[in-house]
């Protein structure tokens, strides 16, 4: 299942379809009852300053004023001002008090995206606890667990609310924020040393060095080892959604034993996380559980022996060495970036726990908006300077800069069309809306032919060698019974016209199909247009029958006014293309007296039988003819249709009988139906189309009906004004 092939033509020369017909409602049936995104972007940049004197003590009774705030050496207003006094007792709360505690609707973790945190985070410390099991052994488990009972069970205080997550094969959130001890301990208690589940980094290939295990080759598991660190890295990235709605510090003890970077491969999500981190006023605190470490030239104890010199030439102890600080510089890179501090080389686990509480006893939180309005994504420096010389200062060395679509990189082009594709909420920011027809392949399989269309006047064009381009990416999907992706789309078509003026009158149409078998689907379709970012979305849920339980097997029947060429010669599967030519679907159904309306639908597995002979008959393209028609053969097929056009119950038109006596498409065994009909006798208004289609030898038949607009045609002149 997939997609066949896109059917691409253009009104001049280019990638999409231009329609003269009018966008009578955008965003129709989009999602039914989807309510539209309104998109706020928050500027403001919060920085969290630890002031302390000479002795070392903290200061509480700086003011607004006393600061200075500098962004790459330039001043910066500080727009808002707050104080967080943890240790004051009367805001400190009772230690027996729960905010969270079954982490019930209202918690801050494992509430819904959209739901505002119910936590009351006012002079109170949020610390996380961060269990990264995955490539831990079970004797550094406990070693992690063990540190963390102990700090709750003798150096938690009244105002700490802590949280507890783990990751092993997956991510959780073993409890949300709380500061009930029981709670708490009850919890890590139930972390065993089986957490870890082999996602040890592997070798590089090289058999130097690598223990002996009687292997024929050494494998290398670099691509492994990047994917290991790029999942650790964006694990910690999701948690910063959830931290982010509090405006408080937050700190997160990250239990680990290294993040192993593979070159430049996992720069892009390490910088990923650390602005995650910085906009969610988080500071990540490091720890190594590996605790200090030997690294004997013959390996450990554990291991077997090493292959080749290395263990008598010193090199083995080299790599090991290099190993473990490359492990290292990333917690390190993670914590001083985002204000905390890392834990390396020490038995002694309690120095992190001290260092998060007197980090976050006292603080001021500055925030402010930059006065640099570019978003190119790069790293400003800050500095935080006090009116009194006496005082040290502790706050973060900078953030990176948010990004606009400008400056987006492919990678991080690509990265937005999927997260659009995952999102809840439409994207109204250009109005896209989207049809659907199905045509039965065989018993099994149907196409359903999906037709997009954009307003000509939402795409903006550029002047480039006397025409006028555009760009528009297309990503879609058709998902299956439990959100499974049976059928994908991706696309980038480029426009280029003489002039936009004859683009901004009329509609930008996309057309393309997915192969799928019967059942309900839900669809969903993103576009972005690339001179300004914009993008747009169109879900809705379609259901393709299974036509081996109808009495009459039809297709969908599809309105068009236009018949395109057809230059993609891949476009064998699409029933919408004969010899040559594509008919073009009208999703509005609005049509002019001065258009011809055509109708393609087919009917399947027509009964055979003997057949009288028609008193008259008509050809199957819809042009009738008065000579009554040869006797058919024997054991031949009957199948009759004609169009109406109702108003009420009034019937205005009826177009002559067609009757079709063989089948048009045997592979398929299928009927094909393609009907002509001028409008110029129909005036302006609503009616109902009804076709009509009856089975004569089998005695079954279908009416199905579609709405049908035809509005007064637009004067000559007004059109060349552009009215």
């Amino acid at each position: 299942m997939g997609i066949p092939g896109k059917t691409l033509s253009f009104f001049t020369a280019g990638g999409l379809l231009l329609q003269a017909a009018p966008v009578l409602a955008q965003q129709t049936g989009q999602a039914g009852a989807n309510q539209s995104r309104i998109q706020v972007t928050s500027e403001l940049v919060l920085v969290n300053v630890v002031a302390h004197d000479k002795k070392g003590n903290l200061v509480r009774d700086l003011k607004k004023g006393d600061f200075t705030l500098l962004e790459d050496g330039k001043k910066q207003d500080i727009s808002t001002f707050d104080f967080e006094n943890v240790d004051e007792p009367a805001t400190a709360g009772a230690a027996e008090a729960t905010i969270s505690g079954a982490a019930g609707p209202g918690t801050l973790l494992r509430s819904s995206k959209k739901a505002a945190p119910s936590l009351d985070a006012r002079d109170r410390r949020l610390i996380l606890l961060f269990f990264d099991f995955s490539a831990m052994d079970p004797e550094q488990i406990e070693r992690s667990v063990d540190a963390a009972k102990k700090f709750v069970d003798t150096k938690m205080q009244p105002a700490d609310l802590m949280a507890l997550v783990s990751l092993a094969t997956n991510m959780r959130v073993d409890l949300d924020f709380t500061d009930d001890k029981t709670k708490l301990l009850a919890a890590l208690t139930a972390y065993n040393s089986g957490q870890g589940q082999g996602f040890e980094n592997g070798s590089s290939g090289s058999a130097e060095g690598a223990a002996e295990t009687s292997g024929a080759f050494s494998a290398d598991d670099t691509d492994f080892n990047t994917f290991s660190a790029d999942r650790k890295l964006l694990a910690l990235q999701s948690l910063m959604q959830a931290l982010g709605r509090l405006p408080q510090k937050k700190s997160l003890i990250y239990f680990s034993n290294g993040i192993s970077q593979s070159g430049v491969d996992n720069q892009s999500a390490l910088r990923a996380t650390t602005a995650a981190a910085v906009k969610a006023n988080v500071a990540i605190y490091s720890l190594d559980i590996r605790g200090l470490q030997a690294f004997p030239p013959g390996g450990e104890a554990q291991s077997a022996s090493l292959h080749g010199q290395s263990a008598y030439s010193g090199a083995s102890v080299l790599n090991d060495l290099s190993g473990n600080a490359a492990s290292q510089e990333t917690l390190a890179a993670l914590s001083s970036d985002t204000g905390g501090k890392a834990f390396f080389d020490s038995n002694d686990f309690s120095g992190v726990f001290s260092q998060v509480q007197k980090d976050s006893s006292a603080y001021y939180v500055l925030g402010f908006t930059s006065n640099n309005p570019l978003k190119d994504g790069k790293f400003r420096r800050l500095k935080v300077q006090v009116n009194r010389p006496d005082l040290k200062l502790d706050f973060r060395a900078g953030y990176y800069a948010g990004r606009d679509f400008e400056h987006l990189n492919r990678a991080d082009r690509e990265q937005q069309l999927e997260d659009e594709l995952d999102a809840q909420l439409p994207r109204v920011d250009v109005p896209l809306y989207a049809g659907a027809a199905y045509f039965r392949r065989d018993d099994a399989h149907y196409y359903l032919a999906v037709s997009l269309v954009i307003p000509g006047s939402q795409i903006p064009f550029v002047t480039e060698k006397e025409k006028d381009n555009a760009t528009i990416d297309i990503i879609g999907e058709a998902l299956g019974g439990g959100k499974l992706r049976v059928g994908q789309l991706r696309d980038t078509v480029k426009l280029a016209v003489e002039s936009t003026q004859q683009v901004r009158r009329k509609n930008v149409q996309y057309n393309t199909g997915f192969v799928l078998a019967p059942g309900s689907y839900h669809l969903k379709f993103v576009i972005r247009e690339n001179q300004t970012g914009r993008m747009g979305s169109f879900e809705t849920d379609v259901q393709i029958p299974d036509l081996r339980k109808m009495p009459l097997k039809m297709s969908s029947v599809v309105l068009s006014s236009l018949r395109a060429p057809v230059t993609n010669k891949k476009n064998g599967a699409n029933p919408l293309v004969r010899d040559q030519l594509e008919l073009v679907p009208s999703i509005t159904h609005v049509f002019t007296p001065d258009q011809h309306l055509y109708l393609q639908y087919e009917v399947y597995d027509a009964a055979k039988g003997k057949n009288p002979a028609p008193a008259a008959a008509a050809s199957q393209n819809g042009t009738a003819k008065d000579a009554p028609a040869a006797k058919p053969p024997k054991d031949s097929i009957r199948v009759f249709t004609s169009i109406e056009f109702l108003q009420g119950a009034t019937k205005i038109y009826e177009s002559k009988p067609v009757v079709a006596n063989e089948v048009t498409a045997p592979e398929r065994k299928a009927v094909i139906f393609q009907m002509d009909l001028p409008l110029q006798a129909l005036k302006p208004g609503l009616y109902l189309c009804q076709v009509n289609v009856i089975d004569d030898v089998a005695g079954s038949f279908s009416f199905p009906r579609l709405p049908l607009l035809i509005r007064e045609a637009v004067p000559a002149a007004a059109s060349k004004t552009g009215d």
